[in-house]
């Protein structure tokens, strides 16, 4: 399979020397790619910075704005077999850009935002992409009900869905516990290091490109 993996936070800038971001290390998306690859399929890697390697054997594209990577991914979604969405990007940006470093003078500062684009939910509408598409949702409650509602709302095959308020998986661990949200079926895969996850998550996608599962 021809596959597309989003990877990594993105990072919003305010000034010159500050930006808006998350806590996402990049790690499950680079492994992601990386069991691809194992696996015997193409790779095209859109990422936000990391501090990880890059996987070796595969299309690697550096982004770092959810702009950038709405852009990148419009780009690239064409003739993949499935892409998966596991990029954090950030929901918000700052809605104008000081082309100088903002000074410490008053003692509050208000930053206005703006929406970003909703890369996930462009997938299906605006850029009319009908392969398998793979979703992820990070939540602190009502996990498996909030990701069935993801995966309607942007017409996703798969979400796969942690719960980002245990302690010791999720962001900056090599380990997570996730749900497989399917449309008819939820399926748990307990807490393991994020390279067998993801092999088991690259698995489940050619079991749906392929109908096996």
């Amino acid at each position: 399979m021809n596959i597309l993996v989003t990877a990594g936070a993105t990072r919003e800038p305010i000034d010159p020397v500050r930006y808006l971001t998350n806590r996402s290390s990049g790690k499950m998306g680079y492994a992601l790619a990386k069991a691809g690859t194992t696996l015997g399929h193409r790779i095209t890697l859109i990422s936000g910075p990391t501090s990880l390697d890059i996987p070796p054997n595969i299309d690697f594209i550096p982004v770092e704005t959810a702009q950038e990577m709405l852009e990148a991914v419009k780009a690239n979604i064409g003739g993949q077999d499935a892409a998966i969405f596991s990029a954090a990007v950030a929901d918000y940006r700052p809605s104008s850009l000081s082309d100088k470093k903002i000074k410490k003078t008053a003692d509050s500062l208000t930053l206005e935002l703006v929406k970003n684009p909703d890369i996930l939910g462009s997938a299906r509408l605006q850029f009319k992409y009908d392969g398998i598409l793979v979703g992820f949702a990070a939540e602190t409650e009502n996990l498996e009900i909030n990701a069935r509602e993801k995966l309607c709302r942007k017409a996703c095959d798969l979400i796969v869905a942690n719960d980002i308020s245990q302690k010791g998986i999720g962001f900056d661990s090599d380990h997570n516990e996730v749900l497989l949200v399917y449309p008819e079926r939820t399926r748990l895969l307990p807490v393991d290091s994020k390279e067998r996850l993801a092999h088991t998550i690259i698995e489940a996608v050619h079991e749906l490109r392929t109908g096996t599962g």
